[in-house]
């Protein structure tokens, strides 16, 4: 008996991996396979692109003729307030006056690298509350931004901050809502900076993915998948339809990339990957 999963993924079989969305996929997912392993494996079933990788693999990336379309974070140990503070990661990044020196310094090169490479956008955060008020926040992380929307701007790259849950997995992060996350894009004003829609983040976190995906795309640079609950498959076992979700994203015209980042919970890894990039295919 068909249900509505496995029919989208015969469709996507009938037609050859490909359609509309531009597949990518995050490596950390996948931590017991190696990288050269995962380009050869990503590329049979239909990835263009790996995710949140930095500069010591992009000649790999190169190696195998993929992108990177949401590049890495970067991340380094500074002394801030008297105490060392590991900047540039998820709990500690633009909310704070005080990173944003550093944030700067760990930026620049990165962005660089990235443009060189011919790989147009990295991934950047808010930092966790810690009582800090939202108003504030969006003030200080504009205020970091800032100081780097000049060379993103002259090297084509933009920085895109990811929405990610405040309920589940990022207790405190700051930017955990669509609306968040957009009071900054229009504070910046810039098309260098925009927001990473992560799908699984904002259904725990909002609902509503479709309309909100439809209404708020021109601030949305890249979409991230994962089962609800658990950040599993993408299949049946979860309380969203994918197939309904792509065809939002490719109705509104969007050029980017859709990445799975969905943990697999099967032995065979690769084989949940590909049953997800046939899921979104269309």
């Amino acid at each position: 008996m068909h249900n509505r999963y496995s029919l989208a993924e015969e469709d996507a079989k009938k037609s050859g991996v490909g359609g509309k969305i531009q597949h990518s996929a995050c490596k950390w997912c996948y931590p017991k396979i190696s990288l050269e392993d995962f380009c050869v494996a990503g590329k049979e079933i239909g990835l263009t692109s790996v995710d949140l990788l930095g500069p010591d693999d992009f000649a790999t990336l190169k190696k195998h003729d993929l992108h990177c379309a949401m590049v890495t974070a970067p991340g380094g140990k500074y002394t801030i307030g008297g105490k060392e503070k590991k900047i540039g990661g998820i709990p500690n990044a633009f909310n704070r006056i005080e990173h944003h020196d550093a944030l700067v310094e760990l930026y620049e090169p990165l962005i660089k690298a990235s443009a060189d490479a011919g790989f147009k956008n990295v991934i950047c955060f808010s930092g966790n509350r810690d009582g800090l008020d939202d108003e504030v926040g969006i003030e200080n992380c504009a205020k970091g931004l800032e100081r780097l929307m000049p060379l993103c701007e002259k090297l084509g790259v933009t920085l895109t901050m990811e929405l990610l849950n405040s309920k589940v997995n990022h207790k405190d992060y700051q930017c955990d809502t669509s609306n968040w996350g957009i009071a900054l894009c229009e504070k910046l004003g810039s098309e260098h900076f925009k927001l990473l829609y992560d799908i699984y983040h904002m259904q725990i976190m909002e609902g509503d993915v479709i309309a909100t995906i439809k209404k708020s795309n021109k601030y949305f640079s890249h979409y991230h998948t994962g089962g609800v609950p658990g950040r599993h498959e993408i299949d049946e076992t979860q309380e969203l339809y994918y197939p309904a979700i792509m065809k939002a994203i490719v109705d509104i015209g969007f050029p980017g990339f859709v990445a799975q980042e969905f943990i697999p919970a099967r032995e065979d890894k690769m084989a949940s990957l590909k049953q997800g990039v046939e899921i979104c295919t269309v």
